[in-house]
């Protein structure tokens, strides 16, 4: 039987055609957000998932379930389009309608009421990866080895064909910052608001971030993507790809930069700055697309070392956010 992955919630994931709209985080997928977290705007998605004591901001809208665990709070309406799974003492600060069937628990508040098209049943409602363990391991105790894979099997390729959103535990997400203590990943055909903080950061094509990027491990941003503040990591490789405009400084242990990238701001390398003719990224990242196709890495590519442009990275205590341009601009092979 097909082996479990890592925990998935251990990795910020927005795939793409993910917009921040009006203060609501928008998209076509599924959205998963991880316990003790907090998203200060509203969320409107397919299925809505959210672990223990995460907080939102604003409404809440699922085409699909929502599924909230103890202690949620939202601050305003909720509206599903399938079925609510609604755990104790969580608190709704506007309405909930629901098209289906309602699974409530105990000292739920819903300061405006609620209804349901289908059936209401007060309790505490099983968490769904827990109804899915104790499913998988009924199947197995009778001997059902070949159901249980194909269900895990069905599941996993779900989620190849349409990867949901994933906000990781403890996070906080707000239009000025996104936080959090795992390594991100972003898709292609995104908007984004807010300073963006993670362990590593991997950003697909054609995307625009109205905010700074900033990782302890790496940066790589894809072709033709759009970044409005800086670009930093502590350690470790900053790559830049094809066509890509930063309005503000660049700065890592290792700086690549393709010759055609516009960079408004100073580039700082401690140790090397590289300019280089084919894109940075390792794999053209589309999750919509089964099979990722593999396109040029660098370690094929004809590279033109220069020597650093400032070979001092800037102090973490007295680095700001917001993109002040310096002096020096880089675009393609031109460092003035």
């Amino acid at each position: 039987m097909q082996a479990f992955r890592s925990d998935p919630l251990e990795e910020l994931v927005i795939p793409d055609g993910t917009h921040v709209e009006e203060h609501d985080l928008v998209t076509d997928r599924d959205v998963i957000v991880g316990g003790q977290s907090t998203v200060e705007f509203g969320v409107r998605g397919g299925t809505v998932i959210a672990g223990e004591r995460v907080s939102f901001g604003g409404h809440i809208e699922a085409e699909g379930d929502c599924r909230l665990d103890m202690w949620c709070d939202v601050a305003d309406t909720v509206l599903v389009g399938e079925d609510a799974y609604i755990g104790e003492r969580v608190h709704v600060g506007g309405e909930l309608r629901v098209a289906g069937d309602l699974d409530i628990g105990d000292d739920v508040d819903i300061e405006d009421g609620f209804e349901a098209n289908g059936w209401i049943v007060i309790r505490n409602p099983t968490p769904t990866l827990v109804f899915l363990f104790i499913y998988l391991s009924q199947l197995l105790r009778l001997g059902e080895d070949e159901k249980a894979e194909s269900m895990l099997t069905e599941l996993l390729e779900d989620e190849r064909e349409a990867e949901p959103v994933v906000i990781p535990r403890n996070s906080h997400v707000s239009d000025d910052a996104w936080r959090v203590s795992a390594p991100g990943r972003i898709g292609s055909d995104c908007r984004l608001h807010g300073n963006i903080r993670a362990e590593s950061l991997v950003v697909g094509r054609d995307n625009e971030i109205f905010g700074s990027l900033r990782a302890k491990d790496g940066i790589t941003l894809g072709a033709n993507s759009e970044v409005t503040g800086n670009v930093t990591t502590r350690k470790g490789t900053v790559r830049i790809g094809p066509d890509v405009t930063v309005r503000g400084d660049v700065s890592g242990e290792f700086v690549e930069v393709h010759q055609d990238a516009d960079i408004e701001g100073a580039i700082r390398a401690s140790e090397e700055t590289t300019m280089v003719n084919e894109n940075v990224v390792p794999y053209q990242y589309d999750s919509r697309d089964e099979n990722r196709e593999d396109i040029s890495d660098t370690d094929d590519a004809d590279v033109n070392e220069t020597d650093d442009v400032d070979a001092s990275a800037p102090d973490d205590a007295n680095e700001t956010d917001t993109a002040e341009t310096e002096s020096g601009k880089t675009t393609g092979m031109q460092s003035n």
